[in-house]
């Protein structure tokens, strides 16, 4: 296994680390989609059944924020996903409208959540648990500090507070 111990000769420079960043990310993208494939749905469809399963009463605005879409992309989405039988509409207080996954999405979710965490073990299975450990807190470390000029990403954490609140 890789030593987190570097020497001073091996320093990166943050565009480096930025760069292997993004390149696991568009790795795990990639593996992601190709095993999501046969289930009928993409990685942002499988992401949003995932999301309204651990935040049923997510607004539409909510669910776009966690997984990265704008709203009214979000709206395209939700209505392809309700046309396919994977959510449904269903009435909130007013005039809102929430989704909720149908018996169809969620045996979808459940087979892509196995599928999911088989390519992250795979990605990931260089790492010890304490290096895992590392990496999650250093990427959490740097998620808490906005970019100049841009507020800082809700995380799933603060959009799952908002969606406990009545």
């Amino acid at each position: 296994m890789l030593s987190l111990r570097y020497a001073p000769a091996m320093a990166r420079s943050v565009q480096e680390v930025g760069l292997s960043v993004k390149r696991v990310q568009h790795r795990h993208h990639r593996a992601l989609t190709a095993a999501l494939t046969d289930l009928g749905v993409s990685l942002v469809q499988w992401d949003t059944l995932r999301h309204l399963h651990e935040h049923p009463d997510a607004s539409l605005h909510q669910l776009a924020q966690l997984t990265f879409q704008t709203d009214q992309s979000f709206g395209t989405l939700a209505a392809r996903m309700v046309d396919r039988g994977l959510i449904e509409r269903v009435p909130a207080p007013g005039r809102a409208i929430r989704h909720r996954v149908t018996e169809r999405g969620d045996k979808v979710r459940r087979e892509g959540d196995r599928r999911v965490a088989a390519v992250l073990e795979r990605s990931f299975a260089g790492l010890s648990q304490h290096q895992l450990d590392q990496l999650g807190a250093l990427l959490e470390l740097v998620l808490r500090e906005p970019l100049a000029g841009h507020r800082r990403a809700s995380t799933a954490e603060e959009v799952r507070g908002r969606t406990s609140q009545p």
